[in-house]
């Protein structure tokens, strides 16, 4: 087959072999690759959808050093992927910007390794943006691996906005979320900010405002794109009809306390990059006023149950290390 992909889609992996080979089948199982098509082709794959047309498609996987067996299985199993393999963990960012400098499709896809695709997704995501020239980035309806509704985009990232909900504020005022139980699921939405775990970017819009920004190492960097991209005028949509179940977290919570760190690491790094060094520490400011009285609560509660002596390291770490963050 000739000619540019609709579609690249970029996955990267670290140490979620079982989650990766799930996605990959749920891609494949949805009648979306073609695996007769050689991974020496200009292009992975085909995606085809019955009825609706066809959607030509490469799938990038960049593994960050996994021990785990990634590698092999996606060898074995998975002869259509284009596999990047880097000899260390370089971060999520760069991760994806190393697959994207290779990417011919008109869409580019960030799709986490443990999601799992559900029938003609893509599709929809693909054709939304097709019809929709003024968006730049669309995201799915993100599911629980229960069925239930997990949060899919969100406004965008103020210190404000941080605080009301540490402060469990947002259950009495939703600031920081948006009311998305309550949207329908058949209208799209216009949206400040796209969960990464599913994002569709308009090769076009990306080429505009640059890839991620790779001094996130995880975290907040979908946000700061998001950003970047409204900031230049386009677009942003939640595509409800395009559904994807999420796991959450697979790689993240293997190291569990230092990408709690990272996560308040990745958000000081935001504001400071556009807020410069002020708002960074008006955040930081906040970020004390909530966690003190969490630590001291924490703290006394791990006497009388171990499972609080977790909560009350990770909470006692992050205040004594937000200074140099």
């Amino acid at each position: 087959m000739t000619g540019r992909p609709d579609l690249s889609i970029v996955i990267v992996n670290w140490n979620t072999r079982e989650y990766l080979a799930q996605c990959l089948d749920s891609v494949q199982a949805s009648q979306f690759i073609d695996p007769n098509i050689p991974s020496t082709a200009n292009y992975g794959g085909a995606l085809a959808v019955p009825a609706r047309g066809f959607l030509f498609a490469e799938v990038f996987v960049v593994d960050n050093a996994s021990t785990d067996g990634s590698l092999e299985t996606v060898r074995a199993r998975f002869p259509w992927v284009r596999l990047i393999e880097n000899s260390h963990n370089v971060g999520f960012a760069r991760a994806n910007n190393q697959a994207i400098a290779l990417c011919q499709g008109r869409h580019v896809l960030l799709l986490n390794s443990d999601t799992e695709v559900h029938e003609a997704a893509l599709h929809t995501l693909v054709a939304f943006l097709d019809a929709n020239p003024k968006a730049g980035a669309a995201g799915a309806r993100l599911l629980n691996d229960d069925g239930s509704l997990q949060l899919s985009c969100q406004p965008m990232l103020t210190p404000g906005r941080e605080f009301w909900r540490l402060s469990y504020l947002e259950q009495l005022s939703p600031q920081a979320t948006y009311p998305q139980a309550e949207w329908d699921t058949h209208t799209p939405r216009r949206v400040d900010v796209i969960k990464g775990a599913c994002l569709l970017l308009r090769r076009a819009a990306l080429d505009q405002v640059g890839v991620l920004d790779d001094r996130y190492f995880m975290y907040t960097e979908e946000v700061d794109l998001c950003y970047r991209l409204a900031q230049a005028g386009w677009e942003l949509w939640y595509v409800p009809e395009a559904e994807v179940t999420h796991f959450g977290e697979a790689s993240s919570r293997q190291v569990a306390e230092a990408m709690y760190l990272q996560l308040y690491r990745s958000k000081i790094q935001f504001y400071r990059k556009f807020g410069g060094e002020h708002e960074a520490n008006r955040f930081k400011t906040l970020v004390r006023a909530a966690y003190w009285p969490r630590w001291i609560v924490a703290a006394a509660g791990a006497r009388f149950s171990p499972a609080w002596d977790s909560r009350a390291r990770t909470y006692r770490r992050l205040l004594l290390e937000l200074g140099e963050m």
